[in-house]
């Protein structure tokens, strides 16, 4: 059953024939690092009391999170596959310490789409777990370190200069695993949202939602596309059967580069998909591993 927010997605009428999702933390927004080094990290440390493994913990997080092909995940998937690798890793095992039991997390995050604290508040209301009660307070701490810490944050250069020549051809939509409030206060503090039709977070279900909603069948398949910097990004597209931009990270300036001075004239031209479209991928799939260096 579709949401009220993803109602408003579904009602979405084309304006322009083409469309064009962003992602926003780590793709328009150089965010990532501090939102995960400064915010998710030292909570998670202190919330699931990881404090005599901090040094293993953070390892953990920021290759789940920032460096390895599980980048941009939504949090609660993230937080689950820390303690999995953690319960995992012989340093840990040695230390004889007792992790978490995160089955029903797992199971919430199995049947649930919309990932967000809404939806977790409700069944934590529901189930009356602790494990669920856990999470729903680490995540408004974690809401509430990003709200206090990350702010002036400008975007990536290219990014406007970007939206501002798609705005007269293409739909422009924010596609993020994002808390909502957040993303209107990045768009909005940088007077970019003025340029989106839409502005879609985790409220609004997944990524991969969040596209079939607001685009698939409105639009060509070729004429979607889905801007973003983490296999997740890539996967909505291609779930949806429609087009990716690679952001690499740790090269987002020069990629960003890339899409304003030839990528969105191919786009907007039908020469993007096919062979320029999988050698931009190939790079991208080689910029992140699979697997922890430990």
């Amino acid at each position: 059953m579709k949401s009220e927010a993803q109602e408003a997605l579904k009602d979405l009428e084309p304006s322009q024939g083409f469309f064009v999702g962003i992602d926003s933390d780590g793709c328009a927004f150089d965010t990532m690092e501090i939102k995960h080094k400064e915010c998710f990290c030292p909570n998670t440390i202190l919330y699931w009391k990881l404090q005599t493994i901090s040094k293993y913990a953070r390892e953990a997080w920021e290759f789940v999170n920032l460096y390895s092909k599980s980048r941009g995940v939504n949090r609660f998937i993230a937080l689950v596959e820390v303690i999995r690798l953690l319960k995992n890793r012989k340093e840990v095992r040695a230390r004889k310490i007792e992790l978490p039991d995160m089955t029903s997390l797992t199971e919430w995050i199995k049947a649930e789409t919309k990932l967000g604290n809404p939806a977790l508040q409700a069944v934590a209301l529901e189930k009356n777990d602790p494990i669920l009660d856990l999470a729903l307070l680490w995540s408004k701490a974690v809401n509430n370190a990003i709200a206090d810490m990350v702010h002036d944050m400008p975007p990536y250069p290219g990014l406007r200069e970007s939206v501002i020549k798609l705005q007269d051809h293409a739909d422009i939509m924010v596609v993020s695993s994002t808390p909502l409030q957040a993303l209107e206060s990045e768009w909005n503090e940088n007077d970019l949202a003025r340029y989106t039709r839409f502005i879609a977070g985790q409220e609004h279900g997944s990524k991969k939602e969040h596209i079939a909603l607001a685009a698939k069948g409105k639009y060509d398949d070729h004429n979607i596309l889905m801007v973003g910097d983490a296999p997740g990004d890539m996967e909505a597209a291609k779930k949806n059967g429609v087009l990716f931009f690679p952001i690499i990270p740790g090269e987002e300036e020069k990629s960003w580069d890339l899409f304003l001075t030839e990528g969105i004239d191919r786009f907007l031209k039908g020469k993007y998909a096919g062979a320029y479209e999988k050698k931009l991928i190939a790079r991208f799939d080689k910029s992140l591993p699979d697997k922890p260096p430990w």
